[in-house]
């Protein structure tokens, strides 16, 4: 057993870190608070579990510099000892990474007993509101100096017995004592630990074997995480983001030309070193091609992001150098491979397979393409592949390229819609061509409303100011103002199918044209070696069972207007329809009505959806990926006035 104020003393002096491959804080105000409620009404919070090792050998976050001998590395508890330690010292600790501001100005409010973070408005002035840390930091002086304070004013002076056993309550937490239970022995390898931590994590975000290599990396490189992190941080900087597990399969393909993970383990500090940089050459080069020469130039439609360790190994092999041709054919492969899912099931697998067919004397482009056929089918797009609906549909992304790689126009202004002209982080705007609240009035469902085909792209000037007009209405304007507009973005000219009653047939319309467009552009990336389109038509799987999702023009016009009334509190509007799916495989998985997936507070509050008249199944989802979730208007907007708003006035 350990109290409280001795583990933190351990961390001060170096007898307590973080292992290398544990991951950063990543609790928010909600938690700290529910730790400190817990703490102070004595409730059980659970023990502590270390890995007791030799200094020398340990591996550790931060600049600390560890204390001789054997050392406590915490398995288990970072984050409740993180929050005990930024509250109870008012700053992290030296292992820490992540938002301060999340265990930053806890007060805590002697009339209530509970806990708040300090809201100038609210709190100021008050003598009830205790600065926990001032309290933690000055200990029984402090103590003393707060009861003779409170005595002073009539008002408290007759509850001064009770106030001064809640502030002795609340000092006392710093007494409780933790069970701590110790990983120890020379038989307990980084493989041995990081098994037991997935063990004892097994609600949590289990360790992945890339979590290990980079562990054993860091510990002859001890800056390789933060080199690594630089490179993440300057790609998300360009709308792309990727996570250090990407980036590693990458390295590990440049370095060795497999997909797993245990071939980095033998890996010298130097050969990582050189990998990396390799790999981050590599992936700029694949990137700058997806988005040059595909158009697909922002996360949201970058899919099949694991061909790309793939593509990092046919440059690396040539040393990035490739002529028109052999760039294209890469780039078909890429399509291919993200268009049918290639990388959404057993990811490792397939990279391997893709890998030792760039290998050997008969190895390379062809024989990638060859496998790919022969593991899908023919390669030629038909109609029913757009058949799916909403932005997470896997052909979404392929509407996106034809629209960024081919002639479309926009229909206000008539000016082309290609990659080159707008850049990275383009400003074009999902655009549906028959309006929602339109469809929803002649009793369409929403995955017709949301349908592939009835989406286009367009830039957010012209999608205002078309509104919700039918196509009967706004077609003829557009196309008498930009001749060939509409049907360089794919529309059936038939002038019936522009009708309401006619939605059904527009739909199955425009997608043969999409199909016919998309074929286009694949044999244009071949320069006519055709032979991979050639064969039976390939197969078109099953509509995925998505769930959730808005279901009627009343509830999308109330989600609007939640929407726009906290965007008029200063804080930031959420996503409607938010496509929640799979973070590893990118499966789409359900429709959050609203949502905003990195909290109302980035980074300070846990994620929020608001889920209408949705079923038990939906609400499980969000509810199992950590989003705090409302089903009515009025709970809703009574948590972003009495948690959220009232935080943000303490920035």
């Amino acid at each position: 057993m350990m109290k409280i104020t001795d583990i933190l003393t351990h961390i001060d002096n170096g007898h307590m870190a973080l292992p290398e491959f544990q991951r950063g804080y990543v609790w928010n105000r909600d938690q700290v608070r529910g730790l400190f409620d817990s703490l102070y009404r004595r409730h059980p919070v659970g023990g502590l579990l270390v890995w007791a090792t030799e200094s020398l050998t340990a591996t550790h976050r931060g600049s600390q510099t560890l204390a001789a001998g054997i050392v406590k590395l915490l398995l288990d508890g970072q984050q409740r000892i993180t929050s005990l330690y930024g509250v109870a010292r008012g700053r992290a600790p030296k292992f820490f990474e992540g938002n301060a501001q999340a265990f930053t100005g806890l007060r805590f409010n002697l009339e209530s007993e509970t806990f708040g973070f300090y809201q100038p408005l609210k709190m100021e002035g008050d003598p009830l509101w205790i600065d926990v840390t001032l309290l933690f930091q000055r200990g029984t002086i402090g103590l003393g100096d707060m009861i003779a304070h409170l005595s002073a004013q009539p008002p408290y002076a007759a509850r001064i017995g009770e106030f001064a056993g809640r502030l002795t309550r609340l000092l006392g937490i710093l007494d409780i004592e933790f069970h701590v239970e110790e990983v120890t022995g020379p038989d307990k390898t980084l493989d041995v630990v990081v098994d037991i931590f997935n063990r004892v994590n097994s609600g949590g975000t289990k360790l992945s074997k890339g979590d290990l290599a980079l562990a054993k990396i860091c510990a002859e490189w001890p800056q390789g995480r933060d080199q690594m992190k630089t490179e993440l941080k300057r790609w998300s900087q360009d709308g792309f983001n990727f996570n250090l597990d990407w980036l590693l399969r990458s390295v590990n393909t440049a370095l060795t030309g497999e997909a797993k993970f245990q071939y980095l383990h033998d890996k010298s500090a130097e050969e990582v070193m050189q990998g990396l940089s390799r790999a981050v050459r590599h992936i700029n080069t694949s990137l700058n091609l997806i988005s040059g020469r595909l158009g697909l130039d922002h996360d949201q439609v970058l899919f099949g992001r694991f061909g790309i360790p793939v593509m990092v190994r046919y440059l690396d092999q040539r040393q990035g150098a490739m002529g028109e041709q052999e760039r294209d054919k890469l780039l078909f492969w890429y399509m291919q491979a993200a268009m049918w899912g290639r990388f959404s099931g057993s990811t490792e697998s397939f990279i391997d397979k893709d890998l030792a067919a760039l290998e050997g004397p008969d190895g390379g482009l062809d024989k990638l393409l060859d496998q790919l056929r022969l593991w899908h089918g023919s390669l030629r797009v038909e109609p029913g592949h757009f058949q799916g609906w909403s932005l997470g549909a896997r052909f979404y992304p392929v509407l996106y390229m034809l629209t960024r790689m081919g002639a479309a126009k926009d229909w206000g202004t008539g000016i082309p819609l290609k990659a080159n002209l707008l850049g990275r982080n383009n400003r074009l705007q999902v655009h549906h061509i028959f309006p929602k609240s339109q469809l929803y009035r002649h009793n369409y469902g929403r995955a017709e409303v949301n349908a592939l085909a009835n989406f286009c792209f367009l830039t957010q000037t012209t999608n205002l100011a078309i509104s919700d007009r039918l196509p009967e209405e706004y077609f003829r304007q557009v196309e008498q103002l930009h001749p060939g507009a509409l049907a360089s973005q794919w529309i059936p000219m038939d002038e019936n199918l522009w009708k309401i009653e006619n939605f059904p047939d527009f739909l199955e319309a425009r997608k043969a044209l999409l199909a016919t467009e998309v074929n286009s552009r694949m044999a244009e990336l071949l320069h006519g070696d055709l032979r991979w389109l050639e064969g039976p038509a390939a197969r078109v799987e099953a509509a995925a069972n998505i769930v959730g999702g808005i279901t009627s023009e009343e509830e999308e016009i109330q989600l609007e207007q939640i929407n726009a009334w906290v965007a008029a509190q200063g804080l930031p509007a959420g996503q409607l329809s938010y496509d929640f799916a799979d973070p590893v495989t990118g499966e789409q998985k359900a429709l959050f009505d609203l949502a905003w997936p990195n909290g109302i507070q980035e980074n300070l509050s846990q994620p929020v959806a608001l889920l209408l008249e949705e079923t038990a199944e939906t609400l499980s989802l969000a509810n199992q990926a950590g989003f705090r979730c409302f089903t009515s208007r009025a709970d809703f907007e009574r948590y972003v006035k009495t948690e959220v708003l009232v935080s943000e006035l303490a920035q």
